[in-house]
């Protein structure tokens, strides 16, 4: 893709220099005679702007013609929260369906159950040749040749139960543990693969949306990306693909590496220039970030601040590394004059690599880790949409709250809506003793209440079995074993004494009922998006203030991605330069975008927290690359 070189200093009245941006689009959007098109939308861009600008237009000029043809406009967006974003822009509008990927593409296979209980044979039958392949070269009783076997144990045990599957299920929110669920990887996959190759398919998906527009469509699953792709191209002209993002803020490794780029020459490219997000200085630092990238700029609008910027160096085995973080914090009060960067009242959006990092400093570590070693998990354990934690944070936990304010009227209103004790068809069965039935919902909330007054500290099992035991809600499938069983404390049922604990999930539920319901308070803040706690991937499309990314590769515990590596502190491995070598992405090229990404979150000063065991190689690194002045680096014992 072409190269937009934008100069870095508007002129005064230059604030509206990307009104053309949606212009071109709405050029695109015309179902006669659709062009699709790439939108390069950086850092602060407006890119959600331009997307509910074009989705309006294209609403006004072509409603009526959608709606008797009963077509629809598909819009995919990353989080739910952006597609409610979007969605209340358009004051929710049928005609317009938002969605994440997954939604969205159950929304087209579903029903298709015949297709996928093939795909799924031929896939079960590849994995486990796989595996067996792995296993006869491997060492026999090794961890790994352990759960390869067992793996292949549950592959055939599943490929046995298809032909009873008469209906194959999703939920977008939940871990789909049922026998006739698919998982989120499954969805996409299938999804990935009907739209490539089935006919009947792709019909299905230009008939009922002939216009798809993907936000933040550098991190879309790469075959998913490409389906789409090839779809556009079989059916240019009844079907207009746009895609809104930036390159530099992939920060997921399925994504389509070179989207944007060798695009056919039917495409529309435009770009949009201002961040309307970032103070000049902060735009500065983004653009010499990027620069080694792919030269691409933004400029600051004519009416920005000017903004700060400074890192702070410490060394890597920072005992109290809370401590050394608030010190930052008042360092930034002084300088930049701003008292919300400190005390009871601050207002400071931290970013920090891993979620568990989180967990540790804010206090739900203890019921969160068990959940978060289980992949299929972490996706709803991220985001609180597990079934089996939202009983917890959104029905027990705000009854106790209500309860302990003394909202009566919330507390009811909890229990009337959501308890199986005051549903209509109860109230109807009691017939005439109905006072008895809302008797019951009210001994049971008094039994819950018991269990936390008084200073009393309950586990989750604790709470799960007195909803079990009084009937006050519903209990999601994957926590019903557990609710049911008699077994004193259980104690024994975290140490995978029986064969049931064999299913690493039900052990890991297990684990987590074991720990404190106190954990539920900050863990349902950090998920919400409330706690002062963000992490570098999870803040992508989002702003604050007062941004500060602390940098600490021995904390995360990961391997994606290297801060010291970046910053030359640490040496590149033989692996990193083979694939420099092979032009291939390397983990300096992830950390150099995440850096990019977590930094143009600041709408007004930014502190660099970076831990390392080479303080002089961090300093002059980024003083030699332009990203920081000598005076903007501050090296902290």
């Amino acid at each position: 893709m072409r190269m937009h070189q934008i100069p870095p200093d508007p002129e005064p009245d230059d604030n509206r220099v990307d009104d053309h941006v949606d212009d071109e689009i709405d050029a695109c959007l015309r179902l006669d005679k659709p062009v699709s098109f790439f939108l390069f939308a950086g850092a602060g861009s407006g890119k959600t702007r331009s997307v509910v600008t074009a989705l309006s237009h294209l609403r006004a000029r072509h409603g009526g013609r959608l709606r008797l043809q009963g077509q629809r406009v598909g819009v995919i967006s990353y989080t739910n929260a952006a597609c409610d974003e979007i969605k209340s822009r358009l004051e929710y509008d049928p005609l317009i369906e938002v969605s994440t990927i997954h939604s969205f593409v159950w929304s087209l296979i579903k029903g298709f159950n015949e297709d996928i209980r093939q795909w799924l044979r031929t896939q079960l039958a590849a994995e486990i040749a796989e595996l067996e392949e792995l296993l006869r070269k491997g060492r026999p009783g090794t961890k790994t040749a352990i759960n390869r076997a067992e793996s292949v144990k549950l592959k055939h045990k599943r490929l046995e139960s298809l032909p009873q599957i008469r209906r194959f299920t999703y939920n977008p929110l939940d871990d789909n543990r049922g026998r006739d669920s698919l998982s989120h990887t499954e969805v996409i996959k299938i999804g990935a693969d009907f739209v490539t190759r089935k006919p009947v398919m792709k019909r299905l998906l230009v008939c009922r949306f002939p216009v798809l527009l993907i936000d933040e469509s550098q991190d879309t699953n790469k075959l998913l990306m490409e389906a789409f792709l090839k779809l556009q191209e079989e059916y240019k002209s009844q079907f207009c693909l746009g895609l809104f993002g930036d390159t530099m803020q992939r920060i997921y490794g399925d994504g389509k590496e070179d989207l944007g780029r060798q695009l056919p020459p039917d495409w529309a490219k435009p770009a949009k220039a201002l961040n309307h997000r970032c103070p000049r200085r902060i735009i500065r630092l983004i653009n010499r970030i990027r620069s080694a990238v792919d030269g691409q700029e933004q400029r600051p609008r004519s009416d920005s601040e000017e903004g700060v910027v400074r890192l702070f160096i410490l060394p890597g085995d920072t005992i109290d590394k809370t401590a050394a973080e608030r010190k930052v914090a008042e360092e930034m009060a002084a300088v930049t004059a701003d008292p919300l960067w400190t005390g009871a009242a601050a207002d400071i959006k931290t970013l920090i690599l891993e979620h568990h990092i989180a967990a540790r400093r804010m206090g739900f570590l203890e019921m969160f880790q068990p959940l978060y070693e289980i992949d299929g998990l972490q996706t709803g354990l991220r985001d609180g949409s597990l079934s089996g934690l939202r009983l917890f944070s959104q029905l027990i936990s705000p009854i106790l709250k209500a309860h302990g304010r003394g909202d009566k009227f919330a507390l009811a209103a909890i229990v009337r809506n959501g308890s199986p004790l005051l549903s209509k068809a109860s109230l109807v069965s009691a017939g005439t003793d109905q006072r008895a039935q809302v008797r019951q919902a009210r001994d049971a909330v008094n039994e819950l209440m018991g269990l936390c007054s008084n200073g009393g500290d309950p586990r989750f099992l604790d709470i799960l079995r007195c909803i079990w035991r009084t009937g006050l809600f519903e209990i999601p499938e994957c926590l019903q074993t557990m609710a049911a069983r008699d077994d004193g404390d259980g104690e024994d049922e975290a140490t995978g004494a029986d064969a049931e604990d064999q299913d690493p999930v039900q052990a890991a539920w297990r684990r987590f009922l074991l720990t404190k319901f106190v954990q539920i308070e900050p863990y349902e803040l950090y998920v919400s998006g409330q706690a002062a706690f963000e992490t570098h991937q999870g803040v992508k499309g989002r702003e604050f203030p007062r941004v500060m990314v602390v940098m600490d590769d021995a904390e995360a515990r990961g391997f994606l991605f290297s801060y010291e590596k970046l910053f030359t502190a640490k040496d590149k491995t033989k692996s990193d330069l083979d694939n420099e070598r092979d032009g291939k992405e390397t983990g300096l090229d992830r950390t150099r975008r995440l850096f990019y990404v977590t930094c143009s979150r600041a709408q007004r000063s930014l502190a660099l927290v970076a831990y390392t065991s080479r303080p002089d190689k961090v300093r002059e690194y980024v003083v030699r690359e332009g990203w920081l002045e000598e005076g903007e680096v501050r090296v902290l014992a």
